[in-house]
């Protein structure tokens, strides 16, 4: 009896494990610290599993573009998975938006950054990094409001650019530069900024960061694709998402 149940669980097993796929995934910089997170969920309540890869969402496209074989995109913005529905190399009809990003001047010093950003203007400071504008939306996020508070040239020669929000992160941490624009999902942990000091740039100071994911051509008839994008339409996915500083 005791052999038939083992061999029994063993059965269950292998046909369970016969469902679970693999997706592969192109994801943001910005959103690698929920992203993991969220996989790790994914996986456990789907059995499916998501191999992720992370960076700027402009050189994603380009790769894509030249072949390389990532299923799903989740892009930092809403107008490459558009391009790539366009194009052809995105499916119709998948495209969504799975979060909206927010924007944070931020220093790993405390003292540095005060509440209103006004340290841009008094210019205490010899470097200020961002992201790579043509390259990734919170770079460009972050041109916008430099120029809309009239600081844009004053500044230009203290910038220090990252190839994506990933390393400019790495700039500030590091005290490479002494702030930078970076995404508010890096520097917050269970609803708070965790350390430094910062100013979460409002709204209307850039256009809004729609980050939207589409699912690619070699994704089409992958189940765990379709899988992960309903996961993302989850609350427990979202719970996440928001613990991160997004909006929804």
């Amino acid at each position: 009896m005791r052999r038939f149940i083992v061999e029994a669980a063993c059965v269950l097993a292998c046909a369970s494990g016969a469902h679970a796929a693999e997706v592969s995934v192109a994801v943001a910089a910005n959103f690698t610290a929920p992203m993991q997170k969220i996989a790790a969920a994914f996986e456990a309540d789907t059995g499916h599993k998501a191999v992720l890869a992370f960076g700027a969402t402009g050189a994603f496209y380009a790769q894509i573009r030249n072949g390389a074989p990532f299923q799903m995109l989740l892009a930092a913005d809403d107008e490459t998975p558009a391009r790539l529905e366009k194009e052809g190399l995105g499916v119709a009809g998948t495209r969504f938006t799975y979060a909206i990003g927010r924007l944070v001047l931020w220093s790993a010093q405390p003292g540095v950054v005060d509440g209103k950003g006004e340290v841009l203007a008094k210019g205490s400071f010899e470097r200020i990094a961002f992201a790579n504008p043509k390259l990734a939306p919170y770079g460009a996020a972050a041109m916008e409001t430099m120029a809309k508070m009239n600081v844009l040239e004053r500044l230009r020669p203290r910038f220090v650019q990252g190839e994506n929000i990933a390393q400019t992160y790495q700039f500030v941490s590091t005290g490479n530069a002494a702030l930078g624009f970076v995404a508010l999902s890096q520097v917050m942990v269970d609803g708070a900024i965790a350390k430094g000091s910062a100013w979460v740039v409002p709204g209307a100071m850039h256009e809004p960061i729609r980050q939207d994911a589409v699912t690619l051509g070699g994704g089409k008839d992958n189940p765990a694709a379709a899988a992960l994008a309903a996961y993302l339409k989850g609350e427990k996915a979202r719970a996440i998402i928001r613990s991160y500083g997004y909006e929804l």
